[in-house]
């Protein structure tokens, strides 16, 4: 039996749609390309530094950005130069018989790291190395003024506070 035009046409499609779809891989090559792209220029727009789960940052507004500085970081016990521990402690102590040894402490760790950055250029001597102090909102103030001074005689004078970033409307609000 001779078949129609009609069912010819009919048998060549069904043919043709009947073949395994290929997977064109140049196209999804070209997506994530341009995916790769787009996260390596978009991810320097947000900066986390690493915190201390024991440590709650005070909030405030701020505009600055955090960049790559050395970080030091207060705790209930003791203190940490990029991460590691230089002195274990009890705050509430008398001052005298725990100051003397964090004092040698921080400035034999910020001399070394001194040291290892190599001197300072010219026009860099009048502002000093750049620090960021990690510290919980109960640090008492009289303890940053101490950790602050010690690092400015070592050459950290540019010294910054890492807080949580809010919302005006929450500042506002805190007590």
């Amino acid at each position: 039996m001779k078949m129609s035009f009609r069912a010819k046409r009919l048998e060549r499609q069904n043919q043709r749609l009947a073949q395994a779809s290929k997977l064109n891989l140049v196209a999804l090559m070209d997506i994530f390309t341009i995916l790769v792209f787009f996260l390596m220029v978009n991810q320097s727009e947000v900066k986390v530094l690493q915190s201390n789960k024991d440590i709650s940052l005070p909030r405030s507004l701020s505009q600055q950005l955090p960049t790559e500085k050395v970080m030091l970081t207060i705790t209930a016990n003791g203190v940490l130069v990029q991460g590691k521990p230089i002195w274990q402690g009890d705050w509430q102590q008398d001052s005298s018989l725990w100051l003397p040894e964090l004092t040698q402490a921080l400035t034999d760790e910020l001399n070394y790291l001194a040291q290892r950055a190599g001197p300072l250029p010219e026009p860099q001597q009048q502002v000093g190395r750049a620090m960021t102090i990690l510290g919980d909102a109960a640090t008492p103030y009289a303890l940053l003024r101490q950790l602050m001074a010690i690092c400015a005689a070592t050459e950290y004078r540019d010294l910054s506070l890492a807080v949580e970033a809010a919302s005006p409307a929450a500042v506002s609000e805190a007590p």
